[in-house]
């Protein structure tokens, strides 16, 4: 009998794969311009509703980094699976009450579920689809739907809002459901290998930085982007304008996407990383010294240009980076390191920010002081690269062969 070597992987695999990234993606987005109008139903101060984004990142950060022994455990399968039905469920609770509390701990478990999720994503592309363009396309697929789950998010957050808040929370039940219902007929079986875990932090001065580096950039992002949020709607505008508001803050990055792994390839990380770093440091600094005069085209749209910016020339190349000098085998450990600094950065800044959103100057000082933080850990990665590789970056040598494979948080 011939042998037609390995089963190719189900068309539907990949739908699965991507609707979860493009999931966790709206996540993070689809709250943010309902926030002042559930706050405003629920009588609470924009320092307690922030809790339903922050909760969620929260939750995200404390079990990726638990994540993989679960998976070593249990195995990815049936860890997927299960993360995916705890995600439907706390989102039907969470988008059925007015109980604050509930509110806040669905979203945090949602978070985690997430967390259990997200980086089943990219190992089971790596394991199913063959070396080569194949898998390169795949990957690609795959981080086109995250880049542009942000962008869904707050549209569909503009448009539900109006309607009613619950359906913010609620929407993305069902999506979640058919990704659990598909993805227990396509989730490769050969995903639920068990194999043996042993916790080693990493010790790497590039995978340390860029962690600092995502965690100043996606801190700052979150944070700047709630205070914007908070001040539209001070103004009188509902959610579906903050929401288009707020496209040019996301936009961009979905557009940019396809050619982030040619960038890395022609610059190496390091170059984009800084010039990411200084775009983004501009932008909240022009916040600071805009107090508020209400103009979205001076005060607004040109902060949102120049932080989105900083996404789409350093975020990807973040992400590369993170892993680029580390040893195949010494990935696992790192990936969820370096993912759960990502969304600390926002969990920890969040709650600051808004306890001093009553002062403009206060919650603006803190953002930009993130981001001058995160221009330095940039420039200390282009030293230490510039010193160790006279090309100023990672040369294209030492990029990983899977550079498509980033996504937004």
């Amino acid at each position: 009998m011939a042998d037609h070597g390995p089963a190719r992987p189900s068309p539907l695999l990949l739908i699965v794969l991507s609707g979860n990234m493009i999931l966790d993606a709206i996540e993070v987005s689809i709250v943010l311009p309902a926030l002042p109008g559930i706050a405003r139903a629920l009588g609470l101060s924009l320092g307690t509703a922030q809790w339903l984004m922050s909760g969620f990142a929260l939750g995200f950060a404390l079990v990726l980094v638990s994540g993989p022994a679960v998976v070593a455990r249990f195995g990815r399968r049936p860890v997927y699976l299960g993360a995916m039905g705890l995600f439907v469920l706390a989102s039907v609770v969470g988008g059925s009450t007015d109980s604050v509390g509930l509110l806040v701990a669905c979203r945090v478990l949602k978070g985690a579920a997430a967390a259990a999720t997200a980086p089943a994503g990219l190992a089971v592309i790596m394991a199913e689809y063959p070396a080569g363009p194949e898998q390169r396309r795949a990957i690609s697929i795959y981080a086109l739907f995250g880049a542009a789950g942000f962008t869904t998010g707050l549209l569909l957050s503009g448009g539900l809002a109006a309607l009613n808040w619950h359906l913010v929370l609620l929407f993305p039940a069902p999506i979640a459901a058919a990704l659990l219902v598909l993805g227990g007929r396509v989730f490769p079986a050969a995903a639920a290998a068990r194999a043996p875990w042993v916790w080693s932090p990493p010790r790497n001065p590039t995978l340390v930085r860029s962690a600092l580096g995502a965690a100043t950039l996606n801190g700052a992002y979150v944070s700047l982007l709630l205070l914007i949020t908070a001040r539209l709607a001070d103004h009188g505008h509902p959610a579906w304008q903050i929401a288009l508001a707020l496209l040019p803050a996301s936009l961009p990055l979905t557009v940019a996407t396809p050619f982030a792994g040619r960038l890395v390839a022609r610059t190496g990380t390091a170059r984009p990383i800084f010039a990411g770093a200084v775009a983004a440091a501009t932008g909240e600094l022009w916040f600071l010294a805009r107090p508020g005069s209400g103009s979205y085209l001076w005060d607004v749209l040109p902060v949102l240009l120049l932080v989105e910016a900083g996404f789409v020339l350093s975020f990807a190349a973040l992400n590369m980076q993170a892993t680029a000098t580390l040893a195949v085998e010494r990935r696992p450990a790192a990936i969820p390191f370096y993912q759960a600094g990502v969304q600390l950065g926002a969990a920890l800044l969040l709650p600051i920010t808004v306890a001093l959103s009553g002062s403009h100057r206060a919650a603006a000082t803190v953002i930009a002081v993130v981001g001058v933080a995160g221009v330095v850990v940039a420039a200390a990665e282009l030293v230490a690269r510039r010193t160790s590789d006279p090309s100023g970056g990672l040369a294209p040598s030492l990029v990983p062969r899977h550079a498509e494979s980033w996504r937004q948080p």
